[in-house]
């Protein structure tokens, strides 16, 4: 099978959807982003880029805290709707009953989310058109509902995906392989 040249592209396979959380003119505020990845699992650490302008990446630098909220298939048109609207042109938060931790009051969390990550803004990366925005997460809430053996289940917390360049939203599809296992014995 032959490879064949195509436009370079940021979009990797697939994108999870989040929902971050902060205050913008202290009051709560939404925004959906896809760049997110894991930075570090002790202490845990999430990266996420928000484009400069945008009053999230504000609310982050002044507040020094965001949250990370896992939204579920149920919550696919609030979801899309906090990243195609700012906050300047609607209370985003009228959408969700918003709480908080008790550790960062300027995290705002969304209690439908089935997890919740209070985050401490540890580091910021300046790249352009965006920052690059590492936090430490200081507080998890979920549900039991959403456990398995003391854990998050996926199939039970039900996320949705983005995939680019198509622009859809995807569900976590049936298990294929176990990581860390599948591959131990298989030799070239």
């Amino acid at each position: 099978m032959a490879k064949i040249k195509v436009e370079s592209s940021v979009a990797l396979y697939p994108m999870p959807v989040l929902i971050v959380g902060t205050h913008v003119e202290g009051k709560p505020n939404f925004m959906t982003v896809g760049w997110a990845t894991r930075m570090n699992p002790k202490p845990p650490i999430l990266g996420i880029a928000v484009v400069k302008t945008h009053q999230t990446a504000q609310g982050i630098i002044e507040n020094e805290a965001f949250s990370i909220n896992i939204p579920n298939a149920e919550l696919l048109k609030e979801a899309d709707c906090c990243g195609i609207f700012s906050g300047r042109e609607m209370d985003k938060a009228a959408f969700f009953d918003v709480f908080y931790g008790s550790e960062l009051q300027a995290a705002p969390m969304i209690a439908q989310c089935p997890i919740c990550h209070a985050c401490k803004l540890v580091d910021t990366i300046e790249l352009d058109p965006v920052h690059f925005f590492l936090g430490e997460i200081v507080e998890t809430y979920t549900e039991k509902k959403y456990l398995t053996f003391g854990k998050p289940d996926l199939t039970k917390t039900n996320p949705f995906v983005l995939t680019l360049p198509d622009g859809n939203y995807r569900s976590v599809g049936d298990v294929i392989g176990k990581a860390w296992e599948i591959g131990a014995k298989h030799k070239p």
